[in-house]
C-alpha cells in the first residue's frame, strides 16, 4: 500500500525574513513611486493656480490703480483739501490694508504642507508594521 502522508516543508526563517524584507522593499518603491506621481500632479497644479492669479492679481492691481485715482479725483473735487492731501490719505490707507493682508498671507503660506499628509501617514504606518514584522520573527 502506498503511504499517503502529507508532509508539508515549512520554510525556513531566513526565507521568510527574505521575504519579509522583499515585501517592505517593494512597498516602499511604491510608495515613493506613488508620492513621486502624487507630487507632480500638485506641481501641475500649484502651476496652473499660479498663472491664473498672476493674470488675475495684475488685472485687478491695474483696476485697483485706476479706481485710486478715480477716487482721489472726487474726493478733490467734492471737499476743500487739496489734490495732494487726498493722495497722501489714499495711498496710506492702501499701503496700510497691503501690510495687513501681506501678513494674513505669510501667516497662510507657513501652514501649507511640503508633501501631502495622507502619504506621510502612509509611510508612518508602513514603518511600524515593517518593526512588528521584523521583531516579531525573532522570538
Amino acid at each position: 500500500m502506498e503511504n499517503l502522508s502529507h508532509h508539508t516543508v515549512e520554510p525556513s526563517v531566513a526565507v521568510l525574513l527574505g521575504g519579509i524584507v522583499n515585501d517592505a522593499k517593494e512597498l516602499l518603491e511604491q510608495e515613493v513611486s506613488m508620492l513621486k506621481l502624487e507630487a507632480r500632479a500638485e506641481l501641475r497644479k500649484a502651476k496652473s493656480a499660479a498663472i491664473a492669479l498672476g493674470i488675475g492679481i495684475g488685472i485687478v492691481a491695474t483696476g485697483g490703480m485706476l479706481l485710486s485715482v478715480m477716487l482721489v479725483q472726487v474726493l478733490a473735487v467734492f471737499t476743500e483739501i487739496p489734490l495732494w492731501g487726498w493722495y497722501g490719505i489714499v495711498g496710506s490707507s492702501l499701503v496700510v490694508l497691503g501690510a495687513v493682508l501681506l501678513v494674513v498671507g505669510k501667516s497662510t503660506a507657513t501652514d501649507l504642507a511640503v508633501a501631502p499628509r495622507p502619504t506621510m501617514k502612509t509611510q508612518k504606518e508602513n514603518g511600524q508594521w515593517l518593526t512588528a514584522q521584523t521583531t516579531s520573527n525573532r522570538i
